[in-house]
């Protein structure tokens, strides 16, 4: 079972255990309602290390993204429901609009987002580039999104 952890406490985390030769992958995400394509993009996240980490969106983030409506789920229940799955390590929650100045402290060995971007177009790429670490493009599962429940429900 993985554990919420502060920014500090990762850092902290991270350095230790890469001085020890453990590897580390980290990915980002509001994980609103988990489903099977959460599911599945998460298992395949820490495949590619010892350790894996969700940079999780706190509600204030989510609102900034998604809108007022969201987050259906608060970030305590999303990271506990998160923490809990056997692909996820540790889960720690940042308040901005992107995971960027997070991802610069941990510094991961491995960094994962969606093959709906690029090396091009990833928000990030100044931050892995300059701290060598190696992103995977992880492609998505046809049809599984929170969003698309939400209009299921809805409807």
């Amino acid at each position: 079972m993985g554990q919420v952890v502060s920014q500090d406490e990762i850092v902290n985390i991270v350095r230790s255990g890469q001085k020890e030769g453990k590897t580390y992958v980290a990915t980002n995400g509001c994980f609103d309602i988990l489903h099977a394509g959460h599911v599945r993009y998460l298992n395949k996240t820490k495949a590619l290390a010892d350790y894996s980490i969700v940079m999780l969106n706190s509600d204030k983030s989510v609102k900034l993204i998604k809108g007022e409506s969201r987050p259906i789920n608060n970030q305590d229940d999303r990271a506990e429901i998160l923490s809990a799955l056997s692909s996820v390590d540790y889960v720690v929650l940042f308040e901005e609009k992107s995971p960027a100045d997070l991802l610069e402290k941990i510094k991961p060995d491995f960094y994962t987002k969606g093959a709906d971007y690029t090396m091009e177009t990833l928000p990030e790429r100044e931050i892995v580039k300059r701290n060598g670490i190696k992103v995977e493009f992880i492609e998505f599962v046809q049809g599984r999104s929170t969003t698309n429940i939400i209009n299921k429900i809805n409807k």
